[in-house]
């Protein structure tokens, strides 16, 4: 899967979910700090990662997850 199609992916969950700006969403966005997400959020986009991807994401690795990049590679280095 080319990194594209998961950055693609990402920013479409972040925008259904938080209703963030497509143009805002880069692979550096902080998804608390520039998109207001509050830990419940991150929990929604967690659970919608692991549907759309086929992946289990541990709540111990949901703390790493604090940009976009870092979902973005998380997913490239489980699939």
């Amino acid at each position: 899967m080319e990194s594209g199609s998961v950055f693609e992916k990402v920013s479409e969950i972040l925008v259904d979910q938080l209703g963030v700006d497509k143009n805002n969403v880069t692979l550096d966005s902080s998804v608390m700090d520039d998109f207001g997400a509050d830990s419940l959020d991150v929990v929604d986009i967690v659970k919608t990662i692991e549907e759309k991807f086929g992946l289990q994401v541990p709540d111990g690795d949901i703390e790493s997850l604090k940009t976009v990049g870092d979902i973005v590679n998380y997913i490239e280095n489980k699939k």
